[in-house]
């Protein structure tokens, strides 16, 4: 009988923080910027200068923290991980081995095989390195040092998972929570967001752990679950083929769909830790806890529970809407303005995901203020517009937050409530066409949608088609 394998699997994640400076001096931290600008001697690693801890980095360590369940380390300090990187200035990296900020944290997870717990084993803080951008024509290396120093927050998992579904739901949670509390927009295109997998197979009922290898380059959920599919089979194959899994660091090629070594993994005796001797230890208060633990944000299934109290709408609305903060703060500012919940959850829904798919942008991106979605709602309502010129109006409003009202008085787009001028209209469209009149006249019911789309035409789509509909049945 063919042997069956099971599949263990940890994360490491890293999280760039959306602090507006780095973690030991005040550069920006802006995405972007032309190379090396955004940069001091703190970032570059000029001899002589002094790190010293942005307090924001902490803050939002911390709350990452408390939300997924940590344990708060209230003496803490930073080590120096020495090696070489070209982009590295300093040849090492500040980080943190012997004491982290966050122990022992726990999150559930949600598969079609049930709810389960993901472990944390730790989460530091530490800072990234800079960037090598490889010219191929002039055949030199070229660095950038903007992202040197840039905040991060390193989330190591325990090895929990057991499938590519379990660890999509793992990284989706922890993005959620993280997006709520406003520590970092975890876009994984932007790399805000990194995950390395740590994988390894054993025989199904087996204690021991296999060898692991770890996987990096994944840049999107997809890429993640091609390649711990790709290296459960690589790693089955050897297996079966009687050779042994090497630990080592791979790199994924989502392009190719395969892996290739890239190093030999090291230990971290290997990197030399030690304390660094620039900064000084942490020591955090409860009083400062307390104070963090106080401003934690209301998390995504909370909210989903009290809006199935509070609004009248369907799951599954509520469900899209609270899978990203700022469609829900939208949601609330624009039902708190007076807008009814069913027909905000309508346009959201709808139109705004309409577009956020043409365009390829996330929630996040969503650019239209709630006050001027409240007032589109009140133009439709007030029968001012009719739907067709209101989602002309939307797309509008979607790209340049316009002001509806303002824009529906200056284009002319009000509907035409002058019921003199559309019986005129409606006394046209029927004397110009015979046949749709007679067809209607012998039975057929459809013909009258014709002259609606005649009138609407002739009034240059601002009649209200209710009303066109009833002048028409009325005259005919």
């Amino acid at each position: 009988m063919a042997k069956q394998y099971e599949t263990v699997i940890g994360l490491e994640v890293h999280v760039e923080l959306a602090t507006k400076t780095k973690i030991f001096c005040g550069c920006s931290t802006a995405f972007g910027g032309d190379p090396n600008t955004h940069t001091c001697p703190v970032c570059t690693g000029m001899p002589g200068s002094l790190p010293v801890l942005n307090k924001q980095v902490l803050e939002y360590a911390v709350a990452v923290g408390l939300a997924t369940n940590c344990t708060i380390t209230q003496y803490c300090k930073f080590d120096r991980k020495n090696y070489f990187y070209p982009d590295n200035p300093q040849n090492y990296q500040i980080s943190q081995l012997y004491l982290p900020i966050c122990r022992n944290g726990k999150v559930e997870i949600e598969t079609e095989k049930g709810k389960k717990f993901v472990g944390i084993h730790e989460i530091h803080m530490e800072e990234d390195a800079g960037k090598l951008i490889h010219d191929e024509w002039d055949d030199v290396s070229l660095v950038d040092y903007n992202r040197s120093g840039v905040p991060l927050i390193e989330i190591v998992s325990e090895p929990d998972m057991r499938s590519a579904e379990e660890v999509i739901a793992y990284l989706e949670k922890l993005r959620m929570i993280i997006q709520y509390l406003g520590a970092s927009d975890c876009k994984l295109q932007e790399g805000s967001m990194r995950a390395d997998v740590n994988l390894s197979i054993r025989e199904v009922g087996a204690e021991e752990f296999g060898t692991r290898t770890e996987m990096k380059n994944l840049n999107s959920f997809k890429a993640i679950a091609r390649a711990i599919e790709g290296e459960t089979e690589r790693q089955i194959d050897l297996l079966e083929s009687g050779e042994k899994v090497v630990q080592e660091t791979r790199r994924w090629d989502d392009n190719k769909g395969e892996s290739y070594a890239m190093r030999s993994k090291e230990d971290a005796q290997d990197y030399r830790y030690f304390p660094d001797p620039d900064l000084v230890p942490i020591v955090i208060d409860d009083a400062f806890l307390d104070g963090i633990r106080a401003k934690q944000p209301e998390f995504r299934e909370e909210k989903m529970a009290r809006y199935k109290e509070e609004f009248d709408i369907p799951e599954y609305d509520i469900e899209i809407i609270t899978g990203s903060k700022h469609m829900a703060d939208i949601f609330e500012a624009t039902v708190a303005l007076g807008s009814q919940p069913k027909k905000v959850s309508n346009w959201l829904m709808v139109e705004t995901l309409r577009l956020l798919k043409e365009k390829n942008m996330d929630p996040e991106d969503i650019r239209f203020s709630p006050e001027n979605l409240a007032k589109l709602i009140g133009l439709t309502d007030a029968k001012a517009i009719n739907s067709s010129v209101a989602k002309e109006v939307f797309e509008v409003m979607f790209d340049q937050d316009v002001d509806p009202e303002k824009y529906v008085e200056e284009k002319g787009l009000k509907t035409v409530n002058d019921e003199g001028a559309l019986r005129r209209t409606v006394e046209e469209v029927i004397a110009n066409n015979p046949q749709s009149v007679e067809d209607y006249r012998n039975g057929k019911e459809k013909a009258i949608g014709f002259l609606v789309g005649q009138t609407m035409k002739a009034m240059k789509g601002k009649a209200d088609p209710g009303m066109v509909n009833q002048l028409l049945k009325e005259f005919l």
